[in-house]
């Protein structure tokens, strides 16, 4: 997971849960998020929480990963005991590179998960991929596992920016990987782009828009280029050696996104997500952006039930040590406080097309939105309909609008 933890408070030894948080759990949705640390080299933007074979220990290898993953999940069983959810809705499997773990384990996982908790009938069940990372073979296996969507990371067409970004797949993997994926019978297949890379040219940008449209997909993701500290690139801006990223780039390639997107038949529905259909929105994500459960299983990864967060040691060595002495891998948590839990609330539904209810807002926050309404930045038809919804220029200005909308 990227960024600097908060400091928390201790996670019990057997990763017990106070009881209130126990009470309704699923109630709004239960999601399983996978986290696979390991990559075939870092990128240089990347901050998170990844590791390469160089870089790990004794206990971390990827042979023994997937029994390791399958002992917290018994560990997360023993917690929730009776409190179990009614259904796996979502299943996410994320890196790192996922893909860099054989088929048959991403298999043995989600049939763990299924014979721990049961999948829901329709559940999405997705893995992120490398575009170099899968094979066909490799896709149909995972789809005949139960896999139902692939996320794969193209970031760009520009063979100069996936150089910068020290990407190491060629400028048209992603979009035959994309291909195949559906050839292997995955009706659900995205691809996700990063924009406003130094050097990156406003005809780089709309050819990789055009890659993507034609290679057939339903969802979209496109993110601008956030500098991480530590990471490579962030070194090589320190010394000079390329530009910092430009907000007002940022914005016009974000524009330029929406509109071809839109021209293509896709609908935003987060800020930085398109899908062709809702049917093709990533449900998983949909679960954290309104609040549900879920249990992050791998090291670095975060949970939430019932209003508790807690997050997994980092290092995949010490997640292991912990799980072979029977101990949770829970290094700290949080429990929300209603203030801290509607910050969160407007942050994330704000960023959704369906939008915030306007009654959840305080009086300050309901002045807010009255002067975002009165710039331009809310919708007046759906302000009128009793929700705050971000127009395109609101989306632009999603970080300020949401700042006032704040006690």
């Amino acid at each position: 997971m990227p960024g600097v933890l908060p400091e928390g408070e201790t996670v019990p030894a057997d990763g017990s849960l106070p009881a209130a948080a126990l009470h309704a759990v699923g109630a709004r949705g239960f999601g399983v998020y996978v986290h696979v640390p390991f990559c075939a080299s870092r990128c240089g933007y990347c901050d998170f929480n990844t590791y390469t074979a160089a870089e790990l220990g004794g206990g971390a290898d990827r042979e023994s990963y997937a029994d390791t993953v399958l002992a917290e999940l018994a560990l997360a069983a023993r917690v929730l005991g009776d409190a179990r959810p009614p259904r796996v809705d979502t299943v996410f499997v994320g890196g790192g590179t996922p893909t860099l773990l054989p088929a048959d384990d991403l298999a043995r996982i989600l049939d763990g998960i299924d014979r721990t908790w049961g999948l829901a009938a329709d559940a999405e069940v997705t893995t992120e991929a490398n575009p170099e990372s899968v094979t066909p073979g490799s896709l149909k296996t995972l789809r005949a596992a139960g896999y139902t969507r692939v996320s794969l990371g193209m970031q760009s067409a520009a063979p100069g920016v996936l150089a910068v970004l020290d990407r190491r797949h060629s400028a048209g993997r992603a979009v035959a990987a994309a291909g195949e994926a559906r050839d292997a019978g995955f009706d659900h297949v995205n691809l996700d782009l990063i924009y406003g890379t130094p050097g990156e040219s406003a005809a780089d940008f709309a050819a990789s828009l055009a890659q993507v449209v034609a290679a057939g997909v339903d969802h979209v993701s496109a993110y601008a280029l956030i500098v991480e500290d530590g990471t490579r690139l962030a070194a090589r801006m320190r010394r000079g050696e390329l530009p910092y990223p430009s907000d007002d780039v940022a914005a016009d390639r974000y524009l330029a996104a929406e509109a071809a997107l839109d021209a293509a038949g896709f609908s935003w529905y987060e800020v930085s997500n398109w899908a062709r259909d809702e049917a093709a929105r990533c449900r998983h994500n949909l679960l954290y952006w309104t609040g549900a459960d879920w249990w992050g299983l791998g090291p670095g990864a975060h949970s939430h039930v019932g209003g508790v967060r807690w997050w997994n040691v980092r290092h995949p060595s010490a997640y292991a040590k912990r799980l072979v002495a029977g101990e949770s891998p829970g290094l700290a948590r949080e429990i929300l406080t209603a203030e801290e839990a509607h910050t969160e609330d407007v942050m994330l539904r704000l960023r959704l097309a369906s939008g915030l209810p306007l009654a959840t807002l305080d009086p300050t926050g309901a002045a807010g939105a009255r002067r975002a309404l009165a710039d331009g930045l809310l919708d007046p038809v759906r302000y009128a309909a009793g929700q705050a919804v971000l127009t395109l220029r609101g989306r632009l200005l999603a970080d300020a609008v949401v700042r006032d909308l704040l006690p």
